[in-house]
């Protein structure tokens, strides 16, 4: 199937062009704002020739096609005559959580200069190398020339940040970068020469650098977004021209320098600190953690949140997060490499060949994730155990990165001290290959005798009811809308969409976990059967509002006990979903979990089925 013929058939499966708010596209996926979702064919799409998956998160509908996507968004855009420059204004009555709109914003700002920071940094890599062999003369003009191909688009980030920021918010995109030339203009740097401090109006200034900053522009591109419209309603139509913007430039430029640029550098220096501090007291915790949680934010499609952290660290002394997220990377294309080695299937080795040659060279591993790894989940944990290990000694070795890039083989020479680096996430990549090639990726089959001819079932007496822990409507677990639980990551399970807000025991058992926030518990029933029961959808994000625990970690409860109380209005309020997974989370334990159809449930009743 051609670019254009993608196009068509993703266009016509998302709700057709009308139900297209707004479109832009990563490293591998494209990001839809669509009007209202419930007109798209999810389902049909993922099964689609060209599309790898389809995830819905951070109020995005993301359709993962692979390193081509940049050919079908160009398709895309044209099929659904979808502009450029603006996009219409938003009918969509969907609700959407604060945090996830944070996330839409800032992936929207930087999806458009992914290419740039890309390019410059492989620049970047590039001369690193020529450096390396004394291939080039670092004092020479031509080092000067490609050092400033490298370093422009980090030097005068605050400008494009202000224009694509601009865009997503729908304001004039030149005026925003127009604010970000405001902060690096040269009378405005110059007073940095005076010392940090200075004075606008008999106001106190605080002064800083902010070339390469991403956090000042985010917040004051916002707050633009907002004054711009108000000024517009109040400007007669025949000024609106020059006043708008003139009123803009003369309250934002100040207001930036006054108060959000001091304030955003204060924040992103804080969470870098932190970062800091966690790798002083164990950079091995710090490795596991950061590698652990990677793969994770990539499914969910939110880990560009990550980046502008990143980039603000690296006028810094050096970013320290996107090393260690390389081992997760490299440990991803080991788990692929592995099922290559391993797999008899023709079909099955050319795409996990290709996965594995996107990721080595481009350090893309979408393809990895959502078609290999996602595919057989007796590999995550294989995944999750080689990137730790190999976060943890690239944390150790204090790997450092000093411009954007993806984590390939070819952009090694970017990070700080190369060959620690090297060591880190080849270990990662080696540990991910053999495991996988040990335990395998296939689901081991149940043993027949010879003279069997069919697989005798499980007697009665192998078989475990887990009771509903609340009252509501079931749901197959394939439409819980979280890819981490529809796509069986966790293990087998259903949803349940409650109707009243309390989770009680669903057998006699021990509590193994909950959350602080209380709103995920963990069981494990006397049999030995694991449940996981997480009530709503990022509800993580409200840190415990809207939760009261009736248990602790450790108490044993009898089937019916109350386990939580939780608020299903304030939830839904907040934004949330209350749709709550309820997974066998150690299902490869079990020859079979089985789920029952769909329908209304009241506490105690049996939902899934457990045969030993």
């Amino acid at each position: 199937m051609d670019n254009r013929e993608l196009a068509k058939k993703i266009v016509e499966k998302v709700g057709g062009e009308d139900n297209i708010n707004s479109l832009v596209h990563c490293a591998t996926r494209l990001r839809f704002k669509l009007d209202d979702r419930s007109k798209a064919k999810k389902d049909e799409l993922q099964n689609m020739e060209g599309v790898i998956t389809v995830v819905e998160s951070g109020g995005q509908f993301q359709v993962v096609i692979g390193n081509h996507v940049p050919k079908v968004y160009a398709e895309v855009m044209k099929v659904a005559k979808i502009s450029g420059e603006t996009n219409k204004e938003s009918t969509s009555n969907e609700k959407v959580s604060p945090v996830s709109k944070v996330f839409e914003y800032i992936s929207g700002t930087f999806s458009p200069l992914i290419p740039a920071l890309a390019g410059a940094g492989m620049i970047k890599a590039l001369l690193a190398i020529l450096t390396l062999l004394h291939w080039i003369n670092v004092d020479g003009s031509t080092y000067a020339v490609l050092n400033a191909a490298s370093g422009g688009v980090f030097f005068f980030l605050p400008i494009f940040v202000g224009i694509t920021a601009a865009l997503k918010l729908g304001a004039n995109p030149y005026v925003g970068g127009a604010i970000g030339a405001g902060l690096l203009e040269p009378s405005f740097t110059a007073l940095l020469e005076h010392g940090a401090r200075s004075e606008f109006l008999n106001l106190p200034l605080i002064l800083t650098n902010y070339s390469s900053t991403v956090f000042p522009m985010l917040i004051a591109i916002a707050i633009f977004a907002l004054l711009e419209k108000w000024v517009k309603k109040i400007t007669p139509s025949v000024l609106t021209l020059f006043f708008t913007p003139m009123v803009c430039l003369l309250v934002m430029v100040p207001l930036t320098a006054l108060v959000f640029g001091p304030f955003a550098v204060y924040v992103s220096d804080g969470i870098m600190n932190g970062v800091s501090y966690l790798s002083s007291v164990s950079a091995i915790l710090t490795g596991v953690i950061i590698a652990g949680v990677w793969p994770f934010l990539v499914i969910l499609g939110v880990h560009w949140g990550v980046v502008p952290i990143a980039i603000s660290a690296f006028a810094k002394g050096g970013d320290v997060i996107l090393p260690i997220t390389a081992a997760s990377t490299f440990a991803q294309m080991g788990v692929a490499f592995g099922v290559f080695l391993r797999a008899r299937d023709k079909k099955l080795k050319s795409l996990t060949l290709g996965a594995v040659l996107s990721g080595v060279l481009a350090g893309v591993t979408e393809p990895i994730i959502y078609g290999v790894i996602m595919r057989y989940r007796r590999l995550i944990p294989i995944m999750v155990i080689a990137g730790v290990i190999g976060g943890a000694i690239v944390a150790t070795f204090d790997v450092r990165l000093f411009t954007f890039t993806f984590n390939s083989i070819l952009t090694i020479p970017a990070y700080q001290p190369p060959v620690q680096y090297t060591i880190g996430v080849m270990i990662a990549f080696l540990v991910g290959t053999i495991l996988t090639f040990i335990i395998g990726y296939e689901k081991k089959k149940e043993e027949i005798k010879p003279e069997q001819t069919t697989p005798v079932p499980p007697a009665r007496d192998n078989k475990m009811a887990i009771a509903s822990p609340i009252e509501g409507t079931l749901l197959p677990l394939a439409d819980v809308p979280d890819p981490v639980f529809s796509s069986g990551a966790m293990g087998k399970g259903v949803g349940i969409e409650p109707t009243i807000g309390r989770a009680v025991a669903p057998f006699d058992g021990t509590v193994t976990m909950i959350f602080p926030t209380s709103h995920a518990i963990g069981l494990t029933s006397n049999d030995g059967v694991e449940v996981l029961i997480h009530i709503g959808l990022d509800t993580v994000q409200l840190e415990g509002k809207h939760f009261t625990a009736h248990v602790e970690n450790g108490q044993a409860v009898n089937q019916g006990d109350i386990l939580v109380e939780f608020d299903i209005a304030g939830i839904k309020e907040a934004g949330y979903k209350v749709t709550t997974p309820v997974i066998v989370t150690n299902t490869t334990n079990y020859l079979d979990v089985i789920a029952d159809e769909p329908k209304e449930v009241v506490s105690g009743q049996s939902i899934l089925t457990v045969i030993n």
